[in-house]
């Protein structure tokens, strides 16, 4: 694929500082992956399939791990502000970009409304009678305050948001395990392995609730892209990147599984309802005094901390499209402490959308945004796909060396991941929420292609040339 002569985005991404660690680096991205869509939303997807759930983690998680390996070698190819968007506009093109980058932007910002509805779902055990807006509205301030900050110690108060939810799992983990193999009775139930199949069988619902159920497991893995995004901010990407890559989706995937399997064995499926934390659920069977409460707490963190890292990918990738001239040139307005201030009024200003809507339908809301961000995330996951698979065949084409970290399996992966983006859309549509969520989603990207066509001046429409890093390979 030929290119254009075009503006080349600044190596440093501007005006913001390369102060992001390896370790802020991936609990970045554990903040923005592991969060509502575990400790809230699997409560839908175990009464969607039982326990055969299992199985539709292991399938989306394979295909998570094959979208972060091709981000990972364009982000060490290419380490700049904005991301899998620039890698759209140069490798698919420009209109591309557009549609990437603010589609991962209302992306980020829907999924952001869910974890404002699960914090205000988290604060009604301890205070039935407050409206779930006050508590909202409290999380909204927070996360926007913590947001302004300088953006190495953001990396550092989400490292440490992040090692919360981390010990929490495993401490279910290892603590489940203790009592399955000790027999331990819970509740009136036995726990074991036999909880797996004892209830109507392993798969009650057949293939089909294993179908289902993967909308709402592609929104719980939605913001591990997020990863990308820190590509501009990080001190050493080239090393940064791809040791964030080779581990962050491996571990994501093996503290859903095993974290859902060690609840499933522990108390059976059909006892797990939704509209409140599994978590929850689970160590309130446990009997232990103020158990529930402390669980509690850290689920409460997990939502902060994942709407923390989300706002922080959103405001990130508007300062990025404003690069590429597909957003206002005031959005590359930095804070004296780094930070792109219009991009995060966006997102404020979203957030306040969001918070109408929940009194609308303060019930329907969660899941209604779920299907909208699993639609969205889609989208990205599969312009990082295509894009990828365009870039390895220019590269091979013009016989370019590689800059290190080579995607296993080209393009078998891309191709595999791709129709698995194919499929889930037609999953949406066969539920209420979903089929809302294809229409949401085909009005947003019409109008985006109005807005491109109508207020993306040439340097928007021209495809980018990106800065090219060399470095040994890795893997």
């Amino acid at each position: 694929m030929t290119s254009t002569t075009a503006p080349t985005a600044p190596p440093s991404s501007g005006g913001l500082d390369r102060k992001l660690s390896l370790r802020h680096i991936r609990f970045i991205a554990f903040g923005s992956a592991i969060g509502t869509g575990l400790f809230y939303g699997s409560s839908e997807t175990i009464q969607a399939a039982g326990p055969a759930v299992l199985i539709a983690y292991l399938i989306a998680g394979a295909v998570v791990y094959a979208v972060m390996r091709a981000l990972g070698e364009m982000a060490v190819r290419h380490p700049v502000a904005g991301s899998f968007a620039q890698y759209s506009n140069r490798y698919i093109s420009p209109r591309a970009g557009f549609l990437t980058g603010w589609t991962f932007a209302f992306e980020m910002v829907i999924v952001a409304i869910a974890d404002m509805t699960a914090a205000a779902a988290y604060m009604g055990m301890w205070y039935p009678d407050t409206p779930g807006w006050v508590w909202m509205v409290a999380a909204l301030l927070l996360i926007c305050g913590l947001n302004l900050m300088q953006v190495k110690v953001f990396g550092e108060l989400e490292f440490w948001f992040t090692l919360i939810k981390i010990t929490t799992i495993v401490a279910m983990i290892v603590g489940g395990l203790a009592l399955i193999i000790g027999g331990v009775s819970l509740g009136g139930f036995t726990p074991g392995p036999h909880n797996l199949f004892d209830h109507s069988g392993f798969a009650p619902f057949g293939v089909w609730g294993i179908v289902m159920s993967l909308g709402i497991v592609v929104f719980s893995f939605g913001g591990v892209e997020t990863l990308g995004m820190t590509a501009g901010e990080a001190d050493q990407p080239e090393r940064a990147i791809p040791k964030a890559v080779n581990t962050v989706p491996v571990r994501i995937l093996l503290f859903y599984i095993l974290t859902i399997a060690v609840m499933l064995m522990l108390i059976p499926w059909t006892e797990l309802g939704t509209g409140e934390s599994p978590f929850v659920q689970v160590f309130a069977v446990l009997g232990l005094p103020g158990a529930a409460h402390v669980i509690n707490a850290v689920v409460l963190t997990a939502a902060l901390s994942a709407m923390n890292s989300i706002t922080y990918a959103a405001s990130r990738m508007m300062y990025g499209l404003a690069d590429q001239g597909h957003a206002p040139k005031s959005f590359t307005r930095v804070s004296k402490t780094g930070v792109p201030v219009w991009p995060m009024a966006v997102v404020a200003v979203c957030l306040v959308i969001g918070l109408f809507v929940y009194l609308w339908i303060p019930d329907q809301l969660f899941v209604l945004v779920a299907s909208i961000a699993t639609f969205a995330t889609v989208f990205t996951w599969s312009s990082i796909l295509l894009a990828h698979l365009n870039m390895r065949r220019e590269m091979v084409r013009d016989g370019l060396p590689s800059a290190g970290f080579k995607s296993p399996l080209w393009p078998v992966l891309n191709y595999a991941g791709l129709a698995f983006m194919a499929g889930v859309v037609i999953i949406l549509a066969f539920s209420d929420s979903g089929r809302m969520a294809l229409i949401v989603g085909a009005v947003w990207l019409t109008l985006l292609l109005l807005g491109y066509r109508y207020f993306v001046g040439a340097a928007g429409r021209t495809r980018l040339e990106l800065p090219v890093r060399q470095a040994p390979e890795s893997h």
